[in-house]
């Protein structure tokens, strides 16, 4: 289909977003790959500008090979509760309290 969507296009299918959309949604998931295990980086650091971007392809993503459990709030704070914590502290990953220690454990972005 093309974009912008057309009023020939069949009603409920998938309309697919414009090109730049698919490549930023590339680099997002490439960033999120690339942060090794024991650190974190925030959504901004994925998605700079645009951090809610980030929260939107990872919670459409289906690779269960893509850490998501390494992208955390920029306060340090846990978007996905006791599970996250879980994984995250598997890996080493240091906490104050509630939250990543932001100072030890984040990747420049």
């Amino acid at each position: 289909m093309a974009w912008p969507p057309r009023a020939s296009d069949p009603p409920g299918g998938p309309v697919p977003g414009p090109p730049a959309a698919a490549d930023r949604a590339t680099r997002v998931l490439e960033r999120i790959r690339a942060t090794p295990p024991g650190f974190v980086r925030t959504y901004g650091d994925v998605s700079p500008g645009a951090p809610r971007l980030a929260g939107r392809i990872l919670a459409a993503c289906e690779d269960p090979d893509v850490p998501w459990h390494r992208i955390v709030r920029a306060d340090g704070s846990l978007a996905k509760g006791a599970l996250q914590r879980r994984l995250l502290e598997r890996e080493g990953v240091p906490f104050t309290g509630e939250r990543v220690d932001m100072r030890a454990a984040r990747l420049p972005p």
